[in-house]
């Protein structure tokens, strides 16, 4: 039962991995008008785990297979990284990651992953692989964090029910599974195979978040 412990640590929204200071893109939508109630909510967090979600999955998978190959993992999710505001984002959230990480799960991989500021997915699966996870656990990790994130936010953001909030992750939760075992058949090939599913609205969104003078999170 141990590994299953540590997957549900990863999974709490209390793991102290920063992630709770960002909204992954709702609070621009938010602001602009995009997403107004919970149909708005659902669309996003639908929207999100299948392009950005899939990606950081294949990603987090990748890197918990070969926690040796942080650099170049590195190398291709930026280069599917358009927004200099996103890399900045996934590059604190990966900060906080190994921070956390080296005291719970501390190793060579994770203090490597520190000392190169990778970025959060590529965090998320080298500090899996220290738990003694699987790639598919640390996709599914993953993709769960691409919804769960903003959901949270989304109750702060608009003032929803947290229980219908909670109520839309339940939904979403064979789609976030099947996103979770698409991102897993990569984990083994070359990283430039790894998918790049990409949403151009949340990269101009970033950009245009990170220009603000007065916002409530991080991205």
């Amino acid at each position: 039962m141990r590994a299953f412990t540590q997957l549900l640590i990863l999974a709490d929204g209390r793991f102290p991995s920063g992630g709770h200071a960002h909204s992954s893109g709702l609070e621009a939508a938010v602001a602009r008008g995009r997403v107004t109630d919970l149909d708005g909510l659902r669309a996003f967090l639908r929207g999100r785990l299948r392009t950005g979600g899939l990606v950081a999955a294949a990603f987090a998978a990748a890197a918990c297979a070969r926690p040796d190959a942080i650099e170049e993992l590195e190398e291709e999710l930026d280069a599917r990284t358009p927004s200099p505001a996103l890399r900045l984002a996934a590059r604190r959230q990966g900060r906080s990651l190994c921070r956390a990480a080296l005291v719970v799960w501390p190793g060579a991989h994770v203090a490597r992953a520190a000392r190169v500021k990778a970025s959060q997915p590529v965090a998320l699966g080298v500090a899996a692989a220290a738990a003694g996870l699987t790639p598919d656990e640390a996709a599914l990790l993953a993709a769960y964090h691409a919804i769960s994130g903003p959901a949270s936010a989304a109750v702060r953001l608009l003032g929803l029910d947290p229980y219908r909030v909670h109520g839309i992750l339940a939904e979403l939760g064979d789609e976030c599974d099947e996103v979770a075992r698409e991102a897993a058949t990569h984990a083994r090939g070359p990283a430039a195979d790894l998918p790049a599913a990409s949403a151009p609205l949340l990269d101009v969104s970033a950009e245009d978040h990170a220009a603000w003078e007065v916002r409530l999170f991080a991205s």
